[in-house]
């Protein structure tokens, strides 16, 4: 059985009890009642749009340093993933929001930061349907997915730069007051969506090769 398998069947195996955790298992908060159980997939899916754009960041550099279209397909993979799930998080958040703040929306730092994050992936996706010639596009592609990943640590500090903002911080000492049985089913989310991604990185990736290999037989013919 290969990776790929492993990691789906881990995920029809963790999934149900992911869910279990969040909807059963973790008390329901006071304050905000039922619209609390979205943290566990706002918090997740924040984690994993950080993370798969930090994996962009990294295999964009490989790639000018290497110039291997092998680093390229797993940036371009990982950055639509990243913002499949930084949708997500701007789309769980207004509904947390609401019950929290009593708005939809509010222009707080963590929020315009991230939605900042949202549209310069939104461009680095554009920027490579623009582009014909490969090289080009991966290397311009590459400045994009390097300089655009400055955005993510001004997101994740922007509740201790800027003072005054109202998101609540849960990544600090003792989970920002979180009860424990509601940390255990966070990190069990953290868990399940980060083999969600690389379940999905692995077929993305699978597909962009596939279809470098096609693009090249049908130049060659």
């Amino acid at each position: 059985m290969n990776k790929e398998k492993i990691l789906d069947a881990a995920l029809i195996l963790l999934v149900p009890v992911g869910l279990y955790m969040a909807f059963i298992y973790a008390p329901v908060a006071k304050s905000l009642g039922p619209n609390q159980k979205i943290f566990y997939f706002h918090v997740a899916s924040a984690w994993i749009s950080f993370f798969a754009f930090f994996v962009t960041f990294c295999t964009s550099i490989l790639y000018l340093i290497k110039d291997d279209f092998c680093f390229d397909d797993i940036a371009e993979s990982s950055a639509e993933i990243g913002l499949l799930f930084c949708t997500i998080v701007l789309t769980t958040g207004p509904i947390w929001g609401k019950a929290a703040w009593g708005a939809w929306w509010t222009w707080d730092p963590r929020l315009t930061t991230t939605a900042i994050l949202w549209f310069i992936y939104v461009g680095y996706i554009m920027l490579r349907k623009f582009i014909d010639e490969d090289s080009k596009r991966a290397r311009f592609a590459a400045a994009v997915g390097i300089i655009g990943f400055i955005d993510v640590p001004i997101v994740f500090f922007s509740i201790r730069i800027w003072k005054n903002t109202i998101h609540p911080n849960v990544v600090q000492k003792g989970g920002g007051g979180l009860h424990p049985m509601m940390l255990h089913a966070m990190f069990f989310a953290l868990l399940i969506f980060t083999l969600l991604y690389l379940s999905l990185l692995i077929k993305r990736v699978r597909f962009a090769r596939a279809k470098r290999r096609f693009d090249a037989l049908e130049r060659a013919s």
